[in-house]
């Protein structure tokens, strides 16, 4: 069950991506990067379908990706790669059945963002990729020992760049927008919304902390014993989940009980086998 549940959620984030590509991205020439988006700029001078372009592109990379990378890393591209430029054919006809001809073009960058964002994020969160130039960016950067974020940049970047030559500064600048969007939804499906704030507090007077969080808010709190190198001394360092309702009160009461704390303060996506996490009342 839990595989099925898997794969038709890979299979919902193709479609969502797929149906992006064909309503928003193509028809607008709106190049997000990717096989996709260098797929525009070619069919701009050769006559071929997009759809069999990419799957041309994406079968070449899977191969290369089992020579360089090896049978493991290779596995979880292969499903994306060669369904995704399917799923692009299938799905071609939509446009005869939405028409969005008449829609701002920063309307339809923003719905291209937001449809291909989500698609991805659900593919990124069950560990699966599209394919494509997510192969290549894999294999520079571990060649060319590099960040697999920069690779990105190169890579994708270098393709949005000849999608702007080709289509004007106006229509990249609609690209980028879609780009961004893709970026920040695609990330916050796969890390969810943080809704809690983690705070590591490390101060000498643990103890009023501790019995802040405890008894006034109800927040379980965790204690390490830890060693301060420049300081040359043992302290104590609380970690505690607050919600992000929470944040303010907590952050000033630590500071008026210690002015000395040192605080870390992180986002926190998930918060799993909690003891407990009980609410605060609302502020007045």
């Amino acid at each position: 069950m839990r595989t099925f549940k898997k794969y038709f959620t890979i299979l919902a984030g193709l479609t969502l991506a797929a149906i992006s590509f064909n309503l928003f991205l193509e028809p607008f020439h709106i190049d997000t990067g990717g096989v996709g988006g260098l797929a525009i700029v070619v069919s701009q001078f050769i006559p071929i379908p997009e759809s069999f372009f990419m799957l041309l592109v994406n079968a070449t990379l899977v191969i290369l990706s089992f020579l360089v990378l090896g049978k493991e890393l290779t596995k979880n591209n292969l499903f994306g790669s060669l369904l995704y430029p399917i799923l692009v054919e299938l799905t071609s006809p939509i446009t005869n059945y939405i028409l969005i001809k008449d829609l701002d073009m920063l309307v339809i960058a923003v719905l291209g963002g937001v449809l291909s964002g989500t698609g991805y994020g659900l593919l990124f969160k069950n560990n699966f990729t599209s394919g494509g130039t997510d192969i290549l960016n894999q294999i520079v950067a571990q060649k060319l020992k590099i960040p697999i974020g920069r690779s990105m940049i190169y890579i994708d970047g270098i393709i949005v760049l000849i999608g702007g030559f080709v289509f004007g500064i106006e229509t990249f600048i609609y690209s980028i927008i879609s780009l961004i969007i893709i970026s920040i939804l695609s990330n916050r499906s796969t890390l969810g919304i943080n809704t809690n704030k983690l705070f590591y507090i490390r101060t000498d007077k643990y103890q009023e902390v501790k019995t802040y969080l405890l008894n006034d808010l109800k927040y379980d709190v965790t204690i390490f014993d830890t060693y301060g190198n420049a300081s040359n001394k043992k302290s104590k360092l609380i970690m505690c989940s607050v919600k992000q309702k929470d944040y303010y009160k907590v952050k000033t009461a630590i500071e008026m009980i210690d002015k000395e704390a040192f605080m870390i303060i992180t986002n926190n996506y998930q918060s799993q086998n909690a003891n407990r996490m009980v609410p605060t009342f609302e502020e007045e």
